[in-house]
């Protein structure tokens, strides 16, 4: 409890109500984690740190949202002072779930090819299913272990890279594949697969497109 505390003391401004991580770099990857739950969200928060993630963490959507400046409000942090390359949020929360806030960022011109993964304790394949088809990157069953985190860390700096417009045409090429392939495809659009750990377990849900990805990697 007491390093929690240590973490705590080095919050971002009150009216944001965020944690932030370490100072970033040029290189460093900076996760929006998002999280009612304080003991999971500082569990999170030490798994990006330890992947040199630099980490903001809030407690709710609305939160969220206003650290995005999708708030309507003009003291929120805004995007264009500070690029956030993935979003990690629970499903459950009060208020505004997961997936409400899911559909907020991509309904957001600014914000919608940002990866967002959504987190759950709950295996419930209608609302795995339901986030995956709206948009979410990923759906992990916590705990979320460390090897989930770096290997979104590896596949969001692989994107990063592609800038160029690479990535744009592999975007298109992966929709085509798919749409030509959709009748060899099995009903179900998840994968699911249990990461090995002599610790319990998380279970990853991805999209087809992002499993066509992978295959190619």
């Amino acid at each position: 409890m007491a390093a929690a505390s240590e973490v705590l003391r080095r919050s971002l401004p009150e009216e944001v109500g965020v944690s932030n991580g370490s100072s970033s770099t040029s290189e460093e990857l900076h996760v929006l984690a998002v999280d009612d739950s304080h003991v999971d969200r500082k569990f999170i928060e030490q798994l990006l740190k330890i992947s040199s993630c630099k980490v903001t963490a809030v407690e709710s959507g609305t939160r969220a949202l206003q650290y995005l400046g999708l708030d309507g409000e003009k003291n929120s942090v805004g995007f264009n002072d500070l690029k956030v390359n993935l979003i990690m949020t629970d499903y459950s929360m009060p208020g505004m779930t997961g997936y409400e806030l899911l559909r907020k960022i991509k309904e957001s011109s600014a914000f919608r090819e940002i990866p967002v993964v959504i987190m759950s304790s709950e295996n419930i394949l209608a609302r795995i299913d339901r986030c995956l088809e709206e948009g979410a990157e990923e759906f992990i069953v916590k705990p979320v272990k460390l090897s989930d985190v770096k290997r979104l860390k590896d596949f969001i700096m692989r994107g990063e890279g592609e800038e160029n417009g690479k990535r744009r045409i592999l975007k298109r090429k992966m929709e085509d594949d798919v749409f030509s392939l959709s009748s060899q495809l099995p009903a179900s659009d998840l994968v699911s697969s249990e990461l090995e750990s002599s610790t319990p377990s998380s279970t990853l849900y991805i999209s087809t497109k992002r499993t066509k990805l992978l295959d190619r990697d």
